[in-house]
């Protein structure tokens, strides 16, 4: 590449600068490359830990930026621009994709899902404002204990007494993190909010893909909440100078970053492989906590978060062993799209 630039632009070599430069996109792309090559042979579990690892700092850097922003900020000012980012990264593929996009089957449903969304966001942001980073890491993970009674509710799944024990027992751990002293501090309660809300909306998409695509529910996730966020950011508008909208900008890509890193990671391994990978956040979360708002992490925060971590690893693993003895069917949506293999033999998809 660097032959092919100073063939094709002799004047490269009398500026030292685009020399440089041409240098950088050489590197840039060998090194891409040879990152491809080398995690292409690595196992899928791997692949998918580290795509975990690489989302669990990014969420980090993005509880940091909000901390930080949240000093001037308003936290729905905040969720705005991170529902925004997610929009503007999606919007291309929905406009692809033409009017399909925008149809459902069930709109008041998907309605429900978008204002679910948008609450999760907002209640995300306000916790890491005004908590400590490793306790609202760490009530964010209660939304694994949520799901469990609302598939009972909405999905009329049985579950039996050792996961419901075992929820029981997550719960309790919940409770011991927020150290309840006959009064639940307010941003604790808007993190549990939070959690509720990311189950319910992960329940919402169950029932949803059963008739209608994931475009659909991209563009309801991400256009329809970030129009929905805009309403209350416009009340508590603060005029963000460039500097501050800059911040702005970038965390909403990087929380979008990281997202997609969560995604692409439990898309590549096993669920139950990969689940304790995704609690390093704790880690990096209190280490984070530390280093930039002097935040130490006490006995309560730390037994309670072991206790969350054990029940929902053990939901995992106990759903994913009953999900290998009794596999469901797939959903409408699914078939419908050529994303499974019929019985007959006959491919469908890859």
């Amino acid at each position: 590449m660097l032959h092919k630039e100073l063939k094709t632009n002799p004047m490269t070599l009398r500026h030292p600068a685009r020399l440089s430069n041409a240098r950088i996109c050489v590197f840039l792309v060998r090194l891409r490359k040879a990152l491809t090559d080398w995690a292409a042979h690595l196992p899928p579990n791997l692949r998918g830990s580290l795509w975990l690892l690489a989302s669990a700092v990014l969420f980090t850097l993005v509880g940091v930026m909000a901390k930080k922003l949240g000093q001037r900020f308003d936290s729905f000012q905040i969720a705005f621009f991170r529902g925004l980012a997610g929009a503007l990264l999606t919007l291309p593929f929905l406009i692809r994709a033409g009017v399909v996009s925008f149809k459902t089957k069930q709109p008041m449903l998907q309605l429900l899902r978008t204002l679910l969304a948008a609450t999760a966001i907002t209640a995300n942001f306000y916790a890491l404002v005004h908590l400590p980073l490793a306790d609202a890491n760490a009530i964010s993970f209660a939304r694994s204990l949520f799901l469990v009674p609302l598939a009972i509710v909405f999905l009329g799944e049985t579950v039996g007494a050792r996961r419901a024990g075992a929820t029981i027992v997550g719960f309790i751990g919940v409770m011991i993190v927020l150290r309840p002293t006959g009064t639940i501090e307010w941003a604790a309660f808007v993190a549990i909010i939070g959690a509720l809300a990311v189950a319910t909306a992960a329940i919402c998409v169950k029932i949803l893909l059963r008739t209608d695509s994931l475009l659909t529910l991209l563009f309801y996730a991400g256009v329809a909440s970030s129009v929905i966020l805009a309403v209350p950011a416009y009340l508590v508008w603060r005029p963000p100078d460039l500097a501050d909208l800059l911040a702005l900008i970038t965390l909403g890509g990087v929380a979008v970053a990281a997202q997609g890193c969560f995604i692409r990671g439990f898309a590549i391994g096993e669920v139950t492989a990969l689940a304790p990978v995704d609690y390093t956040r704790l880690l990096f979360a209190a280490l984070a906590g530390y280093v930039f708002f002097l935040d130490i992490p006490d006995v309560w925060m730390w037994t309670g978060s072991a206790i969350i971590v054990a029940s929902t690893l053990y939901i995992t693993r106990r759903e994913a062993q009953l999900g290998k003895q009794n596999p469901p069917p797939p959903p409408i949506a699914a078939r419908d799209a050529g994303f499974v293999q019929q019985e007959d033999g006959k491919k469908q998809s890859d």
